[in-house]
């Protein structure tokens, strides 16, 4: 194969990333940044997503990429990029932006309760397969309400994927799999829903153009070759949502398929070859980036994003132990953990919760379970394999929930992601779900899907899906112990009745939630 190299730009929930990659799909260079969002004062529930600054973080880990290959800028073939779904941009008629948020915005919460009390939230899910709470119903009723001038002014709208693709060539245009995370998707039909654009009261011209992953549709800019270091003139291609692209990273195309995405969230995904929809409304259906293919999923709020909350807020000794052996803190935190039995010792984490889009409440942040009576088995290390258990536990209940819907029957569990990357983490995934759980040798799946699509753009690949399966390996496969599965059946049971009860205790007022959806 040539020498060509590929870059794939990744916008998650915790941080910028941007991926180097060449044409056998190993990562060659990798630049990444953490980000946090700010709330809007006076906007309960509010996060912002600060395009000024946090397309300088982009450019910073381009720049970053760029910096690990000689003479990468002049051997990229084509750039593409993905990023968390319902994150929204919003432009006016000079094409610039007016407002922005991320995926887990959640201040439209009466307009999501008016549209569930007036019974559009059921027709936007029966045609859209998500809910209200956090897509662009809701919050362009928001802003028609609260921010009347910029809603007057919405020229284009975009999301945060199809964003960075801005940035880069000037082009407004989305795909199937970030397009229909805004809610305002018709599935079958994989573009826009005229029903739903109506609702929202505007215009189908705001609405960008629908094309297939993988479409070309420019090239890097002046200014953008400026601020990131690429060439001008690189290829620019469409890509897709972060989870969907996984996908295509892990070389999952198929019906029935099993995916944990463990990343800020974890994503707990089916594939399926119609638009299937949860008649209870407690998943989401999406379409996947493959034409013909859709997706079902559940989302573990806030998985990772609470394991680097406990890192900063408690392991300074082990930040700074890790930094003087040359390791990650994570596997130092890992080894640690390995040390301490399933179940904790009685100590349960309550952080995300099994996902329920027609009413997706979490419970008060909290660990439930210490022993004072033993403080050698009730520290920091317990309180790090229960965090990892909890996730297991949400990613069981989504495998339930999954297969009841989909029929999805499979043999193991495809796991990639940053949660991937270590040893006991998938271990406890595998004993929780009692399934056998693969581990791509790349993590970066996302970046790796948009990488795929950025070379079929360039006419270095044919047909992505088979691209992917083409360069995935295997790094490892990680068995279930039969006695740990045994084990963790009892403890998924005990932990599902203990989350209740701290959610009884949320529901009342007396605690402030880890995240209520809008509406709810």
């Amino acid at each position: 194969m040539s020498d060509e190299l590929l870059l794939a730009i990744d916008c998650g929930t915790g941080s910028a990333r941007a991926a180097l990659f060449d044409l056998h799909g190993r990562v060659i260079g990798l630049g990444s940044r953490e980000w946090r969002h700010a709330t809007l004062p006076g906007a309960p529930g509010s996060q912002v997503f600060d395009t000024a600054a946090n397309w300088l973080t982009v450019c910073a880990c381009i720049r970053e990429a760029l910096a690990c290959a000689d003479g990468a800028a002049g051997r990229i073939a084509a750039v593409s990029a993905t990023s968390m779904r319902e994150g929204m941009v919003l432009y006016d008629a000079r094409g610039e932006e007016l407002w922005a948020c991320p995926n887990v915005d959640g201040r439209a919460g009466a307009e999501a309760a008016e549209l569930v009390a007036s019974g559009a939230a059921d027709e936007i899910y029966a045609r859209g397969g998500d809910w209200v709470s956090i897509t662009a119903p809701a919050r362009l009723r928001w802003l028609a309400r609260h921010e009347p001038r910029i809603f007057a002014a919405i020229d284009k709208i975009g999301m945060l994927g199809d964003w960075v693709l801005t940035r880069l060539c000037g082009a407004f245009v989305t795909d199937p799999s970030l397009g229909s995370s805004s809610g305002m998707f018709d599935l079958g039909r994989r573009t826009w829903s005229e029903e739903i654009v109506r609702l929202c009261e505007l215009e189908p011209a705001v609405f960008p153009e629908v094309v297939d992953s993988g479409t070309v549709i420019g090239e890097v800019t002046g200014p953008a070759a400026e601020l990131t270091g690429l060439r001008r003139g690189t290829p620019v291609v469409a890509g897709g949502a972060d989870t969907q692209l996984a996908l295509v990273g892990v070389g999952v195309a198929d019906p029935g398929r099993l995916t944990v995405i463990g990343g800020s969230f974890w994503q707990f995904t089916a594939l399926a070859d119609t638009p299937v929809i949860d008649p209870e409304r407690r998943l989401r259906t999406l379409c996947h980036a493959v034409p013909g293919r859709w997706m079902v999923e559940g989302i573990g709020f806030y998985c990772g994003i609470t394991m680097r909350w406990f890192r900063d807020a408690f392991c300074a000794a082990e930040k700074a132990a890790a930094a003087e052996q040359g390791i990650d803190v994570y596997d130092l935190l890992e080894q640690e953990a390995s040390a301490v039995p399933p179940g904790c010792g009685g100590l349960f984490a309550i952080f995300s919760n099994l996902m329920d889009a027609k009413r997706w409440v979490h419970a008060a942040p909290s660990f439930i379970g210490f022993d004072v009576d033993d403080a050698e088995r009730s520290g920091r290390r317990e309180c790090f394999r229960a965090i990892e258990e909890s996730a297991a536990f949400v990613a069981r209940g989504h495998l339930d929930m999954v297969s009841e819907i989909a029929g999805a029957g499979a043999q193991e569990v495809v796991f990639t992601g940053g949660a991937a990357k270590g040893v006991l983490w998938p271990q406890i995934l595998a004993d929780v779900l009692g399934l056998p759980v693969r581990i791509p040798a790349v993590k970066e799946s996302s970046a790796l899907g948009a990488a795929i699509y950025a070379g079929t753009g360039a006419g270095l690949f044919g047909d992505p899906a088979a691209a992917g399966a083409l360069l995935v390996s295997t790094e490892r496969t990680v068995e279930p112990d039969p006695e740990r599965v045994a084990l963790y059946a009892d403890l998924y049971d005990r932990w599902r009745l203990v989350y209740q009860r701290a959610l009884d205790l949320t529901d009342t007022g007396a605690v402030r939630p880890l995240w209520r959806a809008a509406g709810t």
